[in-house]
């Protein structure tokens, strides 16, 4: 979900304290292994940067992926677990988000993008020893298990080999004769045993041994098989702890109030009448709105409403959308273009054969996270401690580093997350709590986002105009096809709020990933992109750029097969040859579906396929009319090959999570601005699908040996345009752009 220019990180990283200017020797001294052991005064052992053993047998795992309802905490100790041999449902197992941000913590994958079993040789290793120096901790792009899959078995595996050499020397047997189960060690020949409670003193002095023996699939007892989730029953029975949750004593709360224009500053502020309301302590500037700091949630935004402020907007009272589209429209026509694929003799194939051309259009998406938008902190002394429900650790002691006069330290504590979806990758909410910390000296302050400011000052997925050319040969296939869209570059927007560097603009991937290098057999390919720069802030949205990419890629396909006169999927099915996964994918699609079976009157059905995030993704969904007239989303079916499994309901769960997140979009979506201010606020005007809409969703698995892929956002892109694909069916009407509320379609 956060693209990085490895050569802009490394130009402009530069700057990060001077770290490349120190040379080889400077860089070898960050740990990228995290397989150090250290033993406290309390006897509690750091086996490793994962896993806290303690002397009555008690195991912590450290997991420095955000638990944000995509089961991390539970699929990431699988992996350690499964090499340990250690039961994850035992009383004495439980899961930290860490509070120390080490460069072990580094999720590789974003940063070098690409699988830890793909990084090798110096270039690779520089690169992961100065991303370790940020450290860039992130959960995004559906890359925990990618990024942990080999690491993480290898954790526990150079633990279990640890585990064993102490308990082999403690009773001077041989390390063959003794093997592990359920947290212990035992030795075959005497039958002697020792947990790894009364081992882990011992085994943390042993040399870790970076390249263990794994352990092969077929010995797997956790890896793909389903697992109760751990942070459940917390969560249940209303222990667990979101950032929302934060208490402290003496805590105040604080209501924030941005500026109703976007990309407004505070130019000045009244605030007497908020000064009336009882438990009111103090209105705190912070640059792009102020936050009033009283006794309560309630009192503060009470407050909060009195406080007339006047604000700067810079111009951009002029935006609407209707003049973005405008210029999205432009821009496609005539704007600057980068082209990111095109074929040789590009140009002669589109001329020899006939042209089929459509226009597709998205409008801005908003997050709306159950939890909005909040963080705490307390700063004494140069000392700040901070709280956060955040995808990226670091932004805390990055808020810190740039609001506080001198720091002197920081503890960051990352909490459950009530949804993310790419929202809380950003640093605005955390920057908001520490300046206010700054403001209210030696008290902790939970500053807190309405829902109205959560939504109305969101980073919102990027309004996308496209527009698809193909040449058709004579067998109703596409020769070449022509591909652009037009849109602000997520990778600039937020490296502008969150970097020291800029990156992305107009040759920035994520603006055509899902196009780029689709998986379809057409000879001839141009795919290309125009951007426009305005003052609306876009950011990562669950599956990004594969959110509208699938959608135009997806409809287009289907309006080939229409215009060919093709059945859908086996249209599909004949452009896939040579891609042996997807279409093994499609066949299964097929039958879990019954497609071509016969279907009742006024019933409609789409086919939509979309890789992503390493991962295949088949969907078909079968609508209805209801007596009223209202669409019904009756099922959805769902195939995806995500390679090998680690925990096979989450796979489900995530299917059916973002199939849902989807939907809601597909159907009433959309971010509208009117005199530079978005016009919704709150789930009236930005609706969510409501539980009696949720379809049956059927979700298969493939079997697969493969190395893993992500299963958090794949199964959002192709139900876009599976729905689309499926009124049209039904209806005959082709609706080119979302949501499909905005065309007059009601749905029950």
């Amino acid at each position: 979900m956060v693209k990085f220019s490895r050569r802009g990180f490394m130009i402009g990283g530069a700057a990060v304290g001077g770290t490349l200017a120190l040379g080889v020797g400077f860089l070898a001294s960050v740990d990228t292994d995290g397989l150090k052991s250290s033993i406290g005064s309390d006897g509690v052992v750091n086996l490793n940067a994962w896993l806290t053993i303690h002397p009555d047998g008690q195991i912590v795992f450290s997991i420095p992926r955000n638990e944000m309802g995509q089961g991390v905490f539970t699929s990431l100790p699988m992996l350690i677990a499964e090499e340990l041999e250690i039961d994850l449902n035992s009383p004495d197992v439980s899961v930290v988000h860490p509070t120390e941000n080490l460069p072990v913590y580094t999720n590789f994958v974003l940063a070098l993008r690409k699988r830890p079993e793909m990084i090798s040789g110096v270039g690779d290793w520089v690169g992961k020893k100065i991303f370790g120096l940020v450290p860039y901790i992130a959960t995004g792009g559906s890359s925990s298990i990618v990024d942990a899959y080999t690491p993480l078995r290898r954790v526990g595996a150079t633990a279990r080999e640890m585990l064993v050499s102490a308990a082999a020397k403690t009773w001077g047997v041989a390390v063959n004769d003794c093997y592990v189960e359920n947290a212990q060690v035992f030795h075959r020949p005497s039958g002697k045993s020792a947990g790894y409670g009364e081992l882990a003193a011992a085994a943390a002095k042993e040399t870790p041994n970076k390249s263990p023996k794994l352990k092969p699939a077929s010995d797997f007892k956790l890896i793909g098989t389903p697992q109760p989730r751990i942070d459940i029953p917390s969560k249940t029975r209303g222990e667990a702890m979101f950032g929302i949750d934060t208490m402290l004593e003496g805590m105040l709360f604080a209501a924030v109030v941005q500026s109703p224009v976007l990309g407004g500053t505070v130019v000045s502020f009244d605030d007497s009448e908020a000064r009336k309301i009882k438990g009111y302590r103090k209105t705190v500037d912070m640059g792009d709105g102020v936050a009033v700091v009283a006794e309560n949630s309630y009192y503060a935004k009470k407050a909060a409403a009195l406080v007339k402020v006047e604000f700067d907007t810079h111009g951009n009272e002029k935006l609407n959308s209707a003049l973005i589209s405008g210029m999205l429209h432009t821009a496609l026509e005539s704007g600057e273009t980068h082209v990111f694929e095109e074929t040789d003799g590009f140009d002669a194939a589109m001329a020899a054969g006939d042209i089929l051309e459509a226009t597709y259009e998205v409008p801005y998406l908003a997050h709306a996270c159950m939890e909005p938008m909040n963080a705490a902190a307390v700063i004494k002394d140069g000392h700040a401690e901070i709280w956060a429900s955040t995808q990226t650790p670091v932004s805390m002691q990055w808020a810190a580093e740039r609001n506080i006069d001198g720091l002197k330290s920081v503890v960051g504590h990352t909490t459950l997350s009530g949804g993310g979806f790419g929202r809380r990758v950003e640093g605005d909410m955390v920057v908001h709590a520490v300046k206010v910390a700054v403001a209210m000296p030696g008290i902790p302050v939970k500053t807190i986002w309405s829902r109205e400011e959560d939504i109305q000052h969101d980073m919102y997925r990027p309004a996308v105009v496209a527009k698809i050319k193909a040449a058709i040969g004579g067998d109703g296939r596409p020769s070449a096809i022509d591909y652009k869209v037009a849109l602000q570059s997520v990778g600039l927007s937020f490296s502008r709020r969150n970097m020291p560097f800029e990156d992305g603009g107009l040759t920035d991937p994520g603006s055509v990933e899902g196009a780029h290098h689709m998986p379809y057999d057409i000879p001839a390919k141009r795919v290309s992109n125009a951007n426009i720069d305005i003052a609306v802030p876009v950011g990562s949205w669950r599956s990004v750029g594969h959110s509208f990419n699938g959608y135009f890629v997806e409809s287009f396909i289907d309006e080939l097969a229409v215009n060919a006169g093709v059945d859908p999927m086996l249209y599909r099915l004949g452009l896939l040859a040579g891609h042996k996964r997807m279409t093994v994918l499609v066949e299964k699609l097929a039958e879990l579906s019954r497609w071509g079976a016969p279907t009742a009157k006024a019933v409609g059905r789409g086919i939509a396929l979309h890789p992503s995030f390493r991962s295949f993704t088949g969907q078909v969904i079968d609508i209805s009319l209801d007596d009223d007239g209202a669409v019904k989303i009756d099922r959805v079916t769902c195939v995806i090959d995500c390679g090998q499994t680690v925990n096979p309901d989450t796979v489900a769960a995530q299917m059916e999570s973002g199939i849902i997140f989807g939907l809601t979009a597909a159907m009433y979506g959309e971010i509208t601005i009117e005199d530079g201010r978005v016009q919704q606020s709150n789930f009236p005007d930005y609706k969510m699908l409501y539980m009696r809409q949720i379809p049956e969703i059927k979700v298969h698995i493939m079997d697969s040996s493969e190395l893993p892929g992500g299963v958090g956002e794949p199964g959002t892109p192709p139900i876009f345009p599976a729905l689309a694909n499926a009124y049209f069916d039904m209806t005959g009407k082709r609706l080119r752009s979302m949501p499909l509320a905005k065309h007059g379609v009601e749905f029950a």
